[in-house]
């Protein structure tokens, strides 16, 4: 498999766990809104379940904002290459390698470290357009495009 595949592969692993711990919330939130019963401090049950909607309500809107990562990472042709880089490029630079796809950390493919980082990170919109031989200044530090895949 070819190292795109594989960091693509690794970014789908990272959005299904991701679904996976905020669907059991919302799981776990739901429960608790059925299973709770009215006790004599009416208040503070009434307390309790405004808190329990907040947090039902907050699980959904990061629901919602994973569904949206991971269209665009469906947006992603493995296949393609570019000497440009752009939404799907593998980029090794003279400091750090990255997967311009979605926000998902560091992720290891064999011995090489890369960060998946989302084309709207200020780091991601600096690397956009560039090519290999480009020189590119983040943060006090400079660094060379090596390769883009």
């Amino acid at each position: 498999m070819k190292i795109k595949e594989q960091l693509y592969s690794l970014c789908l692993e990272f959005i299904k766990n991701r679904f996976q711990t905020i669907q059991n919330t919302i799981n776990d939130i739901q429960l608790s809104l059925t299973t709770e019963t009215k006790s004599s401090a009416g208040d503070k049950h009434e307390t309790g379940r405004a808190m329990l909607q907040l947090e039902r309500e907050k699980a959904g809107n990061q629901l919602a904002e994973i569904l949206k990562t991971k269209t665009s990472l469906s947006k992603i042709d493995t296949s393609k290459t570019s000497k440009v880089i752009g939404l799907g490029s593998v980029v090794y630079t003279s400091q750090t390698n990255y997967f311009i796809s979605i926000s998902a950390g560091e992720l290891k493919v064999n011995s090489d470290g890369f960060y998946a980082i989302s084309p709207n990170t200020p780091i991601g919109q600096l690397l956009i357009g560039k090519t290999n031989g480009d020189m590119v200044s983040f943060r006090d530090r400079k660094f060379l495009i090596e390769e883009v895949l």
